[in-house]
């Protein structure tokens, strides 16, 4: 018998290449087999095959005997041979039957296990004489694996397209989108977008088309742009992009994401204004923080709320039983009679009087109203926005708590001022005013008088009936006082049933009257008597301020006590005028 001898030459240059080389590799041969009388159907041949061109053939190549038993031809064979052996490559055999039966070629694909992974291949058997046959295995695990991976990551992209919030986009060389996200953006939907232009729904489009990311030549991060929603609305986006280039570099487009950066950019700049907010009240606090005298503080609040917040005066009012009275004001103000009516059951009003914008808000502490701080701009420059009255409601908190702190202090130094019992100025109160007074006559000019006043066998009505209709006996004292006097005039009670007291711009025959009246009113005194013995009535001594005649408050002070004590003396229940400081010394 003849001696046959073939060979095949493989040279495969890459993974795709293999499976070409390999499938003509296998056409080449099955040809020389069939050539040789080698196959089913030739008769007489054996096959002698050339060890080095197998041996060389970077695949598996195994032969199979009339039995179906397996043995390797070469190399690359002899692992897929003695797994199969082991019987952990089912379908070998199968195949193997397939080809014997039918003569013609058999494809098939088996599993390899193994400790790194299972390896996959591709067998062609083709059939020899005498049931033999001749198994070729190609392995394409790698190339499963890639598809397999390829397939995955279409479907991990779409999955991540369809659940990102990023925007994707492509244009095309017309500058119009020819891609975006299958949701849409920006309230509109995909189809409503393809087909047009991003400056379509620029916020301003004009002059900034070569600027815009969606046509850029260059690669482009987080560029922010500010576009129009359907509702017409504005969104920030972060654009990133890269141009789209054919083979010889020409411009086809270009494809990017977007992210909607609204929230972020609103959450950024109301943190901003709040921080100014905070810088501006911080300012006015520290303004007011060490100011010691009351109508100072707010007078220095009002001028650093207006010009903390541009306005051109501003105004502070505190709330009294008949309504606000105004406590301090700077700058350029407006009538405020309107706006004060205007925050009647209301916390914040914003009005425009005359040429004036005026915006006002209620100060408060503890729920209840303090006052009210007004601030105004001219009507021709731009109006208060939610950022001014949040500063203003901050500030008018502020005011709150100095208007109620102003309001304990004043409560304060009206209880160190009066008489507990009376009401009266006391004693300390009563000559701290008076030398006030006494150093202005020396400027005005003017006269005026001061009544040292005793009451007559008070302490009887104590010993007879108590000192709790003694206390009602002095308060009708401050009764007859207050019905003979002015607003203008002081009246104090110096202690126990020392009175006094100073009328402002009375000369001597004012003095005289007054005096006159007021022990005809002190018969009423007499229902609080100890005894018909010792009757409550009063004494008083006045001395009289001339113009032009220069005396200290000491001697003043001096003449009315000598010119009262001069009463006790002589009777009681009357008075005596003092003598005159010239006399006084003319006598020494």
């Amino acid at each position: 018998m003849e001696r046959q001898d073939f060979s095949v030459r493989v040279a495969p240059r890459s993974v795709a290449d293999m499976g070409f080389f390999v499938g003509c590799a296998m056409n080449r041969l099955k040809a020389l087999l069939q050539k040789a009388g080698l196959l089913s159907g030739a008769r007489g041949w054996s096959v002698t095959f050339a060890g080095s061109a197998i041996a060389a053939f970077p695949h598996p190549i195994l032969l199979a005997d009339g039995s179906g038993r397996l043995s390797p031809a070469n190399a690359a064979a002899r692992t897929l041979c003695l797994a199969a052996e082991k019987g952990v490559v089912p379908g070998i055999a199968a195949c193997l039957s397939r080809a014997a039966v039918s003569g013609e070629a058999q494809f098939e694909r088996v599993t390899l296990p193994g400790e790194a992974g299972a390896m996959l291949y591709e067998l062609i058997v083709l059939p020899m004489l005498d049931h033999a046959a001749l198994v070729i295995a190609k392995d394409v695990t790698l190339e499963s694996n890639l598809r397999t991976a390829l397939v995955e990551s279409r479907q991990r992209y779409k999955d991540l397209v369809d659940i990102s919030t990023d925007f994707a986009w492509e244009t095309g060389e017309n500058g119009a989108f020819g891609f975006v996200s299958p949701r849409g953006a920006l309230g509109f939907a995909a189809n409503e977008m393809v087909g047009r232009k991003p400056e379509d729904f620029l916020a301003e489009p004009d002059g900034v088309e070569g600027d815009l990311p969606f046509h850029g030549r260059h690669p482009v991060e987080n560029a922010e742009v500010w576009m129009r929603r359907s509702d017409g609305s504005l969104s920030c986006l972060r654009v990133s992009s890269s141009p789209l280039l054919d083979a010889e570099g020409g411009y086809r487009g270009s494809r990017g994401i977007w992210q909607d950066v609204t929230a972020a950019r609103e959450r950024e700049t109301a943190l901003a204004k709040a921080n100014n907010r905070e810088r501006l009240l911080t300012y006015v606090v520290r303004t007011i923080r060490d100011v010691v005298e009351p109508n100072d503080m707010l007078r220095i609040a009002a001028e650093a709320t207006s010009l903390a917040l541009g306005a051109a005066g501003g105004q502070i009012f505190r709330r009294r039983d008949d309504g606000f009275e105004p406590s301090a004001s700077f700058g350029d103000i407006g009538g405020a009679g309107p706006v004060l009516d205007a925050l009647a059951g209301r916390d914040v009003v914003d009005l425009v009087i005359g040429e004036r914008l005026a915006l006002a808000v209620v100060s408060r502490y503890r729920q209840q109203v303090t006052g009210a701080i007004v601030i105004w701009r001219p009507a021709d420059v731009v109006g208060w926005d939610k950022n001014d009255r949040l500063l203003l409601e901050d500030v008018a908190d502020q005011i709150g708590i100095a208007n109620e702190q102003i309001a304990n202090h004043e409560r304060i130094l009206a209880l160190s001022r009066t008489d507990a019992l009376t009401g009266l100025f006391n004693r300390r109160a009563f000559f701290d005013e008076l030398s006030r007074r006494v150093a202005r006559l020396e400027r005005d000019g003017k006269p005026a008088a001061l009544i040292y006043i005793d009451l007559d066998n008070f302490k009887a009505v104590n010993d007879r009936h108590g000192h709790k209709r003694g206390d009602e006996a002095l308060m009708a004292v401050r009764d007859i006082l207050m019905r003979h006097t002015r607003s203008i005039d002081l009246i104090a009670r110096l202690g126990g049933d020392e009175f006094a007291l100073w009328l402002d711009g009375a000369d001597e025959e004012i003095a005289v009257k007054r005096c006159r009246d007021i022990v005809a009113a002190a018969q009423d005194l007499l229902m609080f008597s100890g005894n018909e013995d010792a009757p409550l009535t009063l004494s008083m001594g006045v001395a009289v301020h001339r113009p032009g005649r220069p005396e200290t408050l000491d001697d003043l002070l001096q003449r009315a006590d000598e010119a009262m004590y001069g009463v006790k003396h002589d009777g009681k229940c009357d008075f005596r005028l003092a003598r005159p400081p010239s006399s006084a010394e003319d006598a020494s």
